[in-house]
């Protein structure tokens, strides 16, 4: 491939060639490094917003393989205090920073703001998505085609 672009014989047709095969190669790795980069953000944010989420009486696993329950948060200092142990060993309780959480079973709240704006807007809050549609003329009249079908059979059963 490379001495396809480095061999220039003369011809003007293989040298425009090399230049778009060059260019395309660039877009397609710049490309790459854009969506690579993308999804490493959002996966920090997440990870973020998990850390954040941590709340007393959370499980959590250290990054040094220490499993407890979170007893106190504090985030100006970014550190919470992890009780291990049990009652018939006797507890301990360790102060670790948020980074060395490793695993939790804390969930992470759903940003509700977005929703609290289209509810606003709508004007609908309370009632429900589908409420204002009209029933067919059948089925007020005196049910549905099943319902008579049933009937004429029940009656034609009665009959015989």
């Amino acid at each position: 491939m490379f001495n396809l672009i480095l061999s220039s014989d003369g011809s003007g047709s293989s040298n425009w060639m090399s230049y778009v095969l060059l260019a395309v190669l660039v877009v397609a790795i710049i490309a790459m490094l854009v969506i690579s980069t993308r999804r490493n953000k959002k996966r920090q944010q997440e990870a973020e917003k998990l850390i954040n989420a941590v709340k007393p009486g959370n499980k959590v696993k250290t990054i040094g393989g220490i499993c407890g329950i979170v007893v106190e948060v504090d985030d100006e200092e970014n550190t919470f205090v992890l009780e291990t142990g049990s009652e018939a060993s006797g507890k301990s309780y360790m102060k670790f920073d948020k980074q060395a959480i490793y695993q939790t079973d804390a969930v992470v709240e759903p940003d509700n703001s977005k929703e609290e704006k289209g509810k606003e807007e709508s004007g609908h809050e309370g009632e429900e998505p589908f409420g204002d549609v009209s029933v067919d003329a059948e089925q007020t009249a005196g049910g549905t085609k099943a319902e008579e079908k049933a009937e004429e059979s029940k009656d034609t059963t009665e009959n015989s």
